[in-house]
């Protein structure tokens, strides 16, 4: 009897499993679908807001079920999920496009500079030393990708607003890292970093990120060009494979793997011919992406911090939107647009998350004691702007009318046959 207990004893693990990637996706997943449909339940309020939600409570500062060192080795899976998501955003600007839309170009550089100035003057008032104001104003230039799509996507929103905002949120967060890359070298000039490297490490990361996009859109579109009109599910497989191969690459060569993937949408839409590549829709598979960014994003919201730099925080969230919604409203005014779509164009840019998590997370590695001060200022107006921001889209995309637009895809009819007859009848015959 003592040997049965004894064999029995030395099956099971000696410890308390302890979390692996699997069994952190399945948490940020089971947890993120529960908060989803809590917040549903309350009509006016995003679903966003509940991934989040319950990402708080699962994590550090909540319940604890995810500790930060599991967060920190799933970080590939938020990787892949922002991958996607630039990717997709990168699909919306063609760059012969780009350049003929002149009034996209000065709304972005007039919105970009203005929120650079709005948070460098911030910065520099609040006694940040310039290369902080510098860097973290850079950063604050870009906008959420995530937000926006996601946002749209439940409203089933469509339209001129939806349209400006998405090209928008691309061109600025292209300046964001343009901008980030030209600050960079005074930067690491401060940190007793050789002249030369300070110089030549964010032209390798920028220029090094571009051509493994290239290379990488090049390889997938002309697979794509093989696939049929009916084989959207090959051409999604191969957008993927594209986003991973970009990732691998950038981080095997030690570039920049959110511009890469970025650009890896711009160049699919400038090199993609017939195959429609970037016309691929994410479908129901687009929403585990959105759950285990968001869900992550609320498992890493540090209560304790926020009230900390809350008086910071709160700084940096209104001058920053009043230079994103003055901007826009003044250059919709000046190029014909409505006050409504103006100011509903503004808003959709406000909230701020993935590109400048990766940026702030680029400079503490780069440059570990300025990168506490660039990440207490930019980290703290994003938990912000994470928290207000889903709501303020929803808000927009209402006012604008863009909202309702466009038209869900019908659900299936499930057969009325038994299990047997309706399967017998799905079988192709010879």
């Amino acid at each position: 009897m003592e040997a049965e207990a004894v064999g029995v004893i030395s099956v099971l693990p000696p410890t308390l499993p302890s979390m692996n990637l699997l069994l952190v996706f399945g948490i940020l997943l089971a947890f993120g679908t529960l908060g989803g449909l809590l917040a549903a339940r309350i009509r006016w309020l995003p679903t966003i807001t509940g991934f989040m939600t319950l990402g708080l409570i699962i994590g550090p500062t909540g319940l604890g079920i995810l500790s930060q060192d599991a967060l920190n080795g799933a970080r590939v899976l938020v990787d892949i999920a922002l991958g996607l998501i630039l990717f997709q955003l990168g699909a919306a600007l063609h760059p012969w496009l780009v350049l003929k839309n002149r009034a996209l170009i000065v709304t972005s550089l007039v919105e970009s500079g203005l929120t650079f100035i709005a948070i460098f003057a911030l910065a520099i008032w609040i006694g940040s030393p310039p290369v902080v104001a510098v860097l973290a104003a850079a950063i604050s230039v870009s906008s959420s990708p995530a937000v926006l799509m996601h946002v749209a996507h439940e409203l089933h929103a469509k339209g001129p607003t939806v349209d400006a905002a998405e090209s928008l949120v691309a061109m600025n967060n292209v300046l964001a890292f343009v901008l980030f890359s030209l600050t960079l070298p005074f930067a690491l000039a401060d940190s007793e970093v050789s002249l030369l490297t300070a110089m030549l490490l964010p032209v390798y990361q920028m220029i090094g990120a571009i051509v493994v996009s290239i290379a990488a859109a090049w390889v997938i579109t002309r697979i794509a060009l093989l696939t049929t009109s009916k084989e959207t599910h090959l051409r999604f497989a191969l957008v993927v494979g594209g986003v991973m191969l970009s990732l691998g690459l950038a981080q095997a060569l030690q570039v920049s793997s959110l511009f890469a993937v970025l650009s890896l949408g711009i160049a699919c839409r400038w090199l993609q011919g017939e195959s429609r590549l970037t016309r691929v829709g994410f479908g129901g598979g687009g929403d585990v992406f959105f759950i285990i960014l968001f869900v992550f994003a609320g498992a890493n919201l540090h209560l304790h911090d926020m009230v900390t730099y809350a008086p910071v925080a709160a700084a940096c969230v209104l001058a920053r939107t009043l230079a994103k919604t003055t901007s826009i409203y003044g250059c919709g005014l000046v190029f014909g647009y409505s006050h409504r779509q103006s100011i509903a164009v503004g808003l959709l840019l406000v909230p701020m998350a993935g590109l400048a998590i990766g940026l702030a997370q680029t400079t503490s590695g780069l440059m570990p004691e300025l990168g506490a001060e660039v990440s207490a200022l930019v980290l703290s107006a994003v938990a912000v702007f994470e928290t207000v921001g889903p709501p303020i889209a929803a808000l927009a995309l209402r006012m604008s009318g863009d909202a309702g637009r466009a038209v869900p895809a019908p659900e299936p009819e499930p057969s009325s046959a038994p299990p047997a007859v309706a399967a017998d009848s799905a079988t192709p015959r010879r």
